[in-house]
């Protein structure tokens, strides 16, 4: 069951990295295998990575599947010894991916060999398992000294011998902790990013609006702009190219406008107010949940993330409201982890790492497998810790060191409802700060964050000047 379920993981991965990867040119044998052995690794990631995504779900929904029907023959194969199971595989590839198989990608492409021997696959192999135990010497120095800092004791420094059951586990708790608070900034980002991203994939209600005269408006702009560019002469480089800018962004609108016009009533009125209001209320009540799920951790010890043993696979619901309640925690899980991927995307220090159809690089490939993995290995505990379910963490989940610290759970769970409340707040209130200080005549001083109020000009003399 673990091998097919993550057989089909593995197919729809690599389907979806051929989709961004730059189609390779006439490349050397060497190159291509190369390449080659990097795709496969990178596939193995994010295959891991969506097995990260789906096992909190798949874990909620079989609990209640075991509660519905316990004595019916067909889902004898679903127990706890799967799911056990499947948390321990899904730890376990997450630390090789992260500190194995990624690093080895990286250091693999860029190798190549070291000078004086015959250059090949083995002096790239070579090279770069060289450069692995150089990392892992330098990252085995830094937690002993991290750890030697924070705590300063002969125990502590005695564990960290023990490699496979203390040193592991403790470094992958400083991943998933450096995970869930990237997660802390990426999803009140992404949840109100999500209502632009939403709206720019559906069509718009027309209210007000005249469709045809905007058409005809766009379409005498595209002809202009196009015999400008017939007239100008080739030695112009500069007013070619931005006129060819220009052409594009109109051409898109033009496009814009015209599916707007073939879409249906049905599509404009009733599909994209229904969509902005389900936005609204998943994210009303993912802030609701994180605000009652303080309360929780100020009144009752149990509310920790760890602490609580729980009643094991199929022996009590985790939910108040039964199966409607474990729905919507997995909707809610799904619309997290959406809305954390947009908002990581958002980020202006990640804004030129988005992958595009057919030109990115291996190099961005394995990056964004390494982001990827890092945000969905974090998301369980990050459900957790909100209070989003009450679902305890299985196998080396559970075992994070911070998830018994009182202080950085509720931490946590302040910040996370603060950011998303000033997110919301700053997003739907933007239009009205934009009016105020047209009234006020403070407009002029561009101290609004609109990108289009920093929109770069060109001037006569051929310079951008951009306030």
């Amino acid at each position: 069951i673990c091998f097919l379920l993550f057989a089909v993981l593995y197919i729809v991965s690599y389907f979806i990295i051929t989709r961004y990867k730059r189609k390779a040119d006439e490349q050397e044998d060497e190159d291509a295998i190369v390449n080659r052995i990097s795709l496969f690794l990178s596939t193995f990631t994010l295959a891991v990575s969506a097995g990260a995504v789906l096992l909190l779900p798949f874990s909620i929904i079989s609990n209640e599947i075991l509660l519905s029907f316990p004595q019916n023959y067909y889902i004898q194969w679903l127990n706890g010894s799967l799911i056990h199971g499947l948390w321990n595989l899904a730890s376990l590839f997450s630390n090789l991916c992260l500190f194995v198989l990624m690093p080895f990608a990286f250091f693999f492409l860029e190798s190549e060999g070291f000078a004086g021997l015959k250059k090949g696959i083995r002096a790239r192999i070579l090279e770069t398992l060289v450069m692995l135990i150089l990392l892992a010497l330098l990252i085995l120095g830094i937690v002993w000294v991290a750890s030697a800092l924070i705590d300063n004791d002969a125990a502590s420094m005695e564990s960290l011998y023990d490699l496979w059951e203390f040193y592991l586990p403790y470094l992958y708790s400083c991943i998933s902790l450096m995970g869930c608070l990237l997660l802390l900034l990426c999803t009140p980002v992404g949840l109100s990013r999500m209502f632009t991203v939403m709206g720019q994939l559906l069509v718009k209600p027309t209210i007000l609006e005249d469709l045809d005269e905007q058409m005809y408006i766009i379409t005498l702009e595209e002809e202009a702009i196009q015999r400008k560019l017939n007239g100008i002469s080739s030695t112009v480089e500069y007013q070619t190219v931005e006129l060819e800018r220009e052409l594009e962004k109109v051409k898109s609108k033009k496009t814009n406008l015209e599916r707007r016009k073939k879409a249906s009533a049905w599509e404009r009125n009733l599909v994209y107010p229904a969509v902005m209001i389900l936005l609204l209320i998943e994210t009303s009540i993912s802030v609701l949940l994180v605000a009652l799920n303080i309360l929780y951790l100020l009144v009752d010890e149990t509310a920790m993330p760890k602490g609580s043993g729980g009643p094991g696979i199929g022996n009590a619901s985790l939910s108040t409201f039964g199966f409607v309640g474990a729905a919507l925690e997995i909707i809610l899980i799904f619309y997290l982890m959406v809305s954390s991927v947009v908002g990581f995307y958002s980020l202006r220090f990640f804004e030129n790492f988005t992958p595009r159809k057919d030109d990115t690089t291996m190099t961005k490939i394995i990056g964004n497998c390494v982001s990827i993995l890092v945000l969905s290995s974090a998301l369980p505990v990050m459900s957790r810790t909100l209070g989003i379910t009450r679902f305890d963490l299985l196998g080396d989940f559970g075992r994070f060191n911070w998830l018994g610290n009182f202080y950085i759970v509720l931490s946590y769970n302040l910040l996370f409802a603060i950011m998303t409340t000033l997110c919301l707040v700053r997003k739907f209130t933007s239009a009205v700060r934009e009016e105020l200080l047209k009234a006020l005549g403070l407009d002029k001083l561009h101290l609004s964050n609109n990108p289009r109020d920093s929109e770069t000009k060109p001037s006569a003399n051929g310079h951008q000047k951009t306030l």
